[in-house]
């Protein structure tokens, strides 16, 4: 139903734009130049009163229409069914009435469950329709509203802009909440883990064993969460993509700058940026299918024995897939060199080769490292690439033909399935996405600054 909520939305929205334009309108040929606004803005500030206020709703709507429900589906089963219930098991009575609800039967239910699942049907049923009633009386009511205040000298405009305005700093509010929120998960959930694992052995242990035992007498019955394998093993799968990348992408962005024609430039570079389109999925097919069995048939050719999974064919994919990122970037530093420096140095006799290397290079190399450590970032924050062509495997070595594994990759075996965060090992995920965050972030500074300081210089 929330699609057709939204549809109510949108239909709501372009009526009450029409209404507003039509009464801007009317007003506009009686009163004239008395009209503060032009006719567009009444109908646009019309417009979005019915959009934002029906949006909210529907989500507020959406967000507590099944916990309501439940409630009410919970409170009306017999005492001895809930009395004195454990979290857990709410939650499989929960999903138990659901799952009859919806068609998904195991074994036989009790009749308080089938009748429970059918109240919680029908109860949806009436909440979705109700839930669209609520959103067209809504909307009519604030066209009704807001074309009563409709004057000639009112500030329709004004009022748009201020609302426009409003959205803007709710939307960046938003974007902002969202990573405190993300921060503060992340600390706390690895002051949890930290609790029961020393920081030191973490960040400085070499054995990364993180599956804890099922039976007292296996070996490590408490794990081993000693990161310095994984640390390792993105160090040098980012090195690889780096080392890959910034030649292809830096040169490429040089000769489209200053070198290719109009009509080369305008081939290559839209087909270089589809690369940054490309789903890492189908990179990581790439590496698996194709790059991995070459190095590895290359490797027995030179009788070097290759992993199957090695860094080197994830680093290699992964530099051709971050080879946009440096090139774009690059070709926004080159250009954003005032065309005087380059004119001046063309008039003094030098070669288009002389003044790339000894004018425009030298002063956009602010620009273009702050592109590589964005680059940067990306890289160490891929994981399909390197699931599927690296390994999962823990492996301290800095041998780039051999298996290893990466912070994002952990990240993503400790979490698999239905997991409780209550041991170190998936515990040590927050750890690792915490240290993987500090990284990120500083990297992601360290360019905005070198950037600013550009500007500051060229602008």
């Amino acid at each position: 139903m929330i699609g057709y909520s939204f549809l109510i939305i949108i239909a709501m929205s372009l009526i009450a734009f029409y209404v507003g334009r039509s009464a801007g309108g009317s007003m506009y040929r009686t009163a004239g130049r008395q009209m503060h606004s032009l006719p567009g803005y009444h109908g646009a500030l019309i417009a979005i009163w019915v959009g934002i206020p029906t949006a909210v709703l529907v989500l507020l709507w959406v967000a507590l229409q099944d916990t309501v429900i439940v409630e009410l589906i919970l409170a009306s089963l017999p005492p001895n069914m809930t009395e004195g219930i454990t979290s857990d098991r709410r939650s499989l009575l929960v999903a138990e009435i659901k799952n009859v609800a919806s068609g998904v039967i195991f074994g036989t239910p009790s009749p308080e469950i089938l009748d429970a699942a059918e109240r919680y049907r029908a109860w949806s049923q009436i909440a979705d329709l109700a839930m669209l009633v609520v959103v067209l009386a809504v909307a009519i009511l604030a066209i009704v509203v807001i074309r009563r205040r409709l004057s000639p000298r009112f500030r329709a405009r004004n009022a748009f802009e201020r609302t426009v305005s409003g959205l803007m700093i709710a939307c960046a509010l938003v974007a902002i909440l969202t990573t405190v929120g993300i921060l503060v998960s992340l600390v706390y959930e690895s002051s949890l883990f930290f609790a029961r694992v020393p920081l030191t052995e973490f960040l400085f242990g070499t054995r990364w064993e993180p599956q804890i035992a099922i039976r007292p007498e296996q070996v490590a019955t408490s794990g081993a969460f000693g990161a310095i394998p994984v640390f390792t093993g993105t160090i040098l799968i980012a090195t690889i993509a780096m080392v890959v990348a910034i030649p292809i992408g830096l040169f490429s962005a040089i000769y489209l700058t200053e070198f290719a024609s109009n009509r080369v430039r305008g081939i290559v570079k839209p087909v270089m940026e589809i690369l940054a389109g490309v789903p890492t999925v189908v990179y990581g097919f790439f590496a698996v299918l194709t790059v991995a069995p070459a190095m590895r048939d290359f490797g027995g050719y030179l009788g070097i024995a290759v992993s199957p999974n090695s860094a080197l064919a994830a680093g290699a994919v992964m530099g051709i897939m971050i080879v946009p990122f440096i090139s774009s970037l690059s070709d926004d530093a080159i250009n954003a060199v005032p065309s005087a420096m380059r004119d001046g140095s063309l008039a003094l006799g030098a070669t288009r080769g002389e003044t790339m290397t000894k004018v425009l290079l030298p002063a956009a190399i602010p620009g273009i490292v702050g592109g590589i450590l964005l680059a940067l970032s990306r890289a160490i924050g891929e994981t399909m690439i390197v699931v599927m062509a690296a390994g999962i495997i823990a492996s301290l070595t800095f041998n780039p033909i051999d298996s290893v594994t990466t912070v994002t990759v952990q990240i993503v075996t400790l979490l698999i399935g239905d997991t409780a965060f209550d041991n170190p090992k998936t515990l040590s995920a927050f750890a690792l996405g915490l240290v993987l965050f500090i990284c990120t972030l500083g990297l992601n500074v360290a360019a905005i600054r070198i950037v600013q300081k550009y500007r500051e210089q060229y602008d």
